[in-house]
């Protein structure tokens, strides 16, 4: 494996990361080679915990920020090695990575490279299995496992934005509704009950639902509650006694996973459920100085973040965090995704400026 050049531009370090597959599990010739690259700039000590590493420095500046990102992908779909088209400075890169989140992470390790003399201490994050289920989320296991390499004042997740900051994330809960009837054979069909059928309440409850619209610290996020899945019968000729219908509900983060389920309960009362997965929402944040001061750097309306991010393991430890990083998150884990390459040297001098502004 090659050494990452981190010393050339941000488009070319995009590039030689996107180049070294890293489908989540199979981060660790990618962790290597930030590893290395990462030793060789002085001025950070660098830490290994399975294929997570850690870089910080260690100034003794008033505050210290942590900037985070993932190692993986989802599986590659002929879309490597990194195609560039236009110039270096107007164009595009295609490829697996692209926008989730390698753009992200080559902005970190630029920093890394090029930041002298920083107003805040630094801790740079790489972590593994953040595309598959939340139990191998490398994050998480550093939160676990070594929280104090994760500790700071304000977090950034360089998960793509577009280029803009968004603030907290939403909370998600899936939940199984089962919905009971009575088996029969399908030729005696009028001897049972036909659970498929009887769904039709559980479906028809969420046609009918109005999601909430709610300001959250100054950012309208809007819930979302939806079937995502539906499943039952054990043969062709047996009329089902069962159907379980798998729904997802995105919530705003004035809420707690208690407030969530309860909900839920509500709106599905007179129904069996249980919970197959559920991680918190994350407030916004913006009222912590140091963050203030990222908005103006950055110099852009902040919107709320739609969907859930690791921001929520930081605000859990008590960490204000926001997303910030290159890439239209619309175009994650398309065959077709690209990254435009402004927006990874914006996102690089936004960060830049605001990490060596005096404090």
């Amino acid at each position: 494996m090659p050494p990452l050049d981190i010393a050339a531009g941000v488009v070319s370090l995009t590039s030689q990361l996107c180049d070294i597959e890293s489908v989540s599990g199979n981060e660790g010739p990618l962790a290597d080679a930030v590893q290395a690259s990462l030793r060789a700039v002085t001025g950070w000590e660098v830490l290994r915990a399975g294929n997570a590493v850690v870089a910080r420095t260690d100034r003794g500046r008033a505050q210290r920020v942590v900037l985070a990102g993932h190692l993986d992908t989802v599986p590659v779909a002929d879309n490597l090695p990194v195609r560039a088209e236009g110039d270096d400075r107007t164009g595009l890169l295609h490829g697996r990575g692209t926008v989730d989140m390698k753009g992200g992470v080559a902005v970190m390790l630029r920093l890394a490279a090029s930041l002298t003399m920083p107003s805040h201490d630094v801790t740079l994050v790489f972590y593994d299995c953040e595309e598959v289920e939340a139990t191998r989320n490398g994050l998480g296991r550093l939160v676990r496992e070594a929280p104090g390499w994760v500790a700071g004042d304000v977090a950034v997740l360089l998960e793509p934005t577009d280029g803009r900051l968004e603030g907290g994330c939403q909370g998600t809960m899936r939940v199984e509704v089962s919905v009971a009837g009575v088996a029969a054979h399908s030729a005696r069909s009028w001897r049972g009950v036909n659970a498929i059928h009887a769904a039709a309440d559980v479906l028809d409850r969420l046609v009918a639902y109005v999601p909430r619209e709610v300001d959250v610290d100054g950012l309208v996020y809007r819930e979302g509650l939806n079937a995502v899945g539906i499943s039952g019968g054990i043969a062709g000729n047996v009329v089902p006694d069962r159907c379980l219908v798998t729904v997802n509900y995105r919530f705003a983060p004035d809420k707690d996973e208690q407030a969530a389920l309860a909900h839920l309960q509500e709106v599905f009362d007179g129904y069996e459920m249980r919970v197959t997965d559920t991680s918190p929402g994350a407030r916004p944040g913006l009222s912590h100085p140091s963050i203030q001061s990222l908005v103006r750097a950055a110099d852009e309306p902040v919107g709320p973040k739609y969907g859930w991010t690791d921001v929520a393991r930081f605000t859990a430890l008590g960490i204000p965090a926001v997303n910030y990083g290159p890439g239209n998150p619309e175009l994650a884990h398309r065959d077709d995704e690209h990254v435009p390459v402004e927006q990874l040297y914006r996102c690089e001098e936004v960060l830049s400026r605001w990490l060596s502004a005096p404090v």
